[in-house]
This record gives C-alpha cells, sequence and structure tokens, in this order.
C-alpha cells in the first residue's frame, strides 16, 4: 500500500532525554507492538505522519504500512493513540498497533448526522449524545463514519445505536440501546418574578416611618438647647 506507507526508523534509545532530542530535531518516539510480538521503539517524522492522515478518509483508522524500519519495514498498522502537545497540537508520541489483514479488528468510527428531524422544525433541538461507535472489522472494511438519519425523529425521540445501519461484514460492539442522538424541548430562560402587588405601597409606609423617626430624633436636641 505505496499510498500509506510511513518511513520510520527503529531506535533502541528509549527515556525522556531520547523524547527531548528526538522532538529537538523535528522527530518524534513512537511504539509498535501487537498481539504476540515485541515492542519495538521507533522514530518518524511528525508532520508525514499527519499528513498521511489527513488525506485518508478514514482518519486514525487508516491502515499504515511502516516503511525502512528494519524488522518492521513493511509491517501493517493502525494507530492506536497519538499524544498531541496541549497548546499546539503537534504530535509528541504514536503508539502503532499491528494488524493481520485477514483478522477483526475492533476501532472506534465517528457517526455523521444526516436530515433534518421533524422534532426540530417544530421547535426542538437536536442533542448529540454519541459521536463514536465500537465495531469489529477486518482492517480493509473499517467504514470512514456511520450515518445517522434523524428525518423521523419528533419531539421527545431517540435514535439507539441498534438504529444504525452497518455495512456488511460489520459487526456492533456498543451497546445496542446507548442512545445516539434525541430530540428534546428546548430549555426555557428562567423570568425574573413580578413584584408582589402592594409592595410598592409597603415601601412607602416603611420610608414614611423612617421618616417620622428621624423627625423625632431631631426634636429632642432642639427641646433640650431651649431648656438651658
Amino acid at each position: 500500500m505505496p499510498d500509506n506507507a510511513l518511513p520510520v526508523e527503529v531506535r533502541d534509545a528509549v527515556g525522556k532525554g531520547v523524547a527531548r532530542k528526538l522532538r529537538a530535531a523535528g522527530r518524534i518516539p513512537a511504539v509498535c507492538y501487537g498481539k504476540g510480538r515485541v515492542s519495538v521503539g521507533l522514530a518518524l517524522d511528525p508532520i508525514a505522519l499527519r499528513k498521511l492522515l489527513h488525506a485518508s478518509d478514514a482518519g486514525m483508522n487508516t491502515i499504515i504500512s511502516l516503511e525502512g524500519g528494519g524488522s518492521v519495514d513493511g509491517t501493517i498498522v493502525l494507530v492506536k493513540e497519538l499524544q498531541r502537545d496541549p497548546v499546539r497540537g503537534a504530535y509528541l508520541h504514536a503508539d502503532f498497533y499491528t494488524v493481520d489483514l485477514e483478522q477483526r479488528v475492533e476501532v472506534s468510527v465517528p457517526v455523521h448526522i444526516t436530515g433534518k428531524a421533524i422534532g426540530v422544525e417544530a421547535g426542538g433541538v437536536l442533542d448529540q449524545a454519541l459521536r463514536e461507535i465500537e465495531l469489529s472489522c477486518l482492517p480493509l472494511s473499517i467504514p470512514r463514519e456511520l450515518m445517522a438519519d434523524v428525518t423521523n425523529l419528533e419531539l421527545g425521540q431517540s435514535l439507539h445505536v441498534s438504529d444504525i445501519p452497518l455495512p456488511q461484514g460489520v459487526e456492533l460492539k456498543s451497546d445496542p440501546m446507548l442512545s445516539v442522538v434525541s430530540v428534546v424541548a428546548p430549555m426555557k430562560e428562567e423570568e425574573e418574578p413580578e413584584p408582589e402587588e402592594g409592595a410598592e405601597e409597603g415601601d412607602e409606609v416603611v420610608a414614611a416611618s423612617e421618616e417620622g423617626k428621624q423627625d423625632e430624633a431631631g426634636d429632642t436636641p432642639t427641646e433640650e438647647k431651649s431648656g438651658d
């Protein structure tokens, strides 16, 4: 599969210091492992990996052939995990899992919403609770995405995992009863309570009472002075 070939190098040295030196040189550490195989440390160009994944419709589920990596040369892998810089998003480390094209693998496939729900046209709001579904299939049969048609969803109804059609040869691993998307009623804004009737009159009574107290307080010093 030349279109998905990724050049790598086998590395023997490990540790944080080695990883820092690799990144300073424009490369990142990686590891290749699989069932019944010894893990192999690798080094690769993160830009080449990013371009390969972005160019493929399968994204993280892209089947990759490692190239030029000594003992792993020609090994078919899937990206199991990518560590990214939390600020810049740059790749920091990659985990590759070896696959046999004749053996099933378990993968997470994104869900794409299609159509406009009847319930949304009636004033409801579409709420997507699940964005990926776990599947089992052959590596070359991994679907790019699963389509969830919400056209017939009315207010208060949900589309479940079991309602989404799967391609032939693909088995479901997620709980079929999980809700993928629902049409819910919009949240109402809380209205400020109106002042109770008579509140203004009560305020006037309190204000008048306070004025009376002030008058009484003001009369007392005047009387004391006149007495002197």
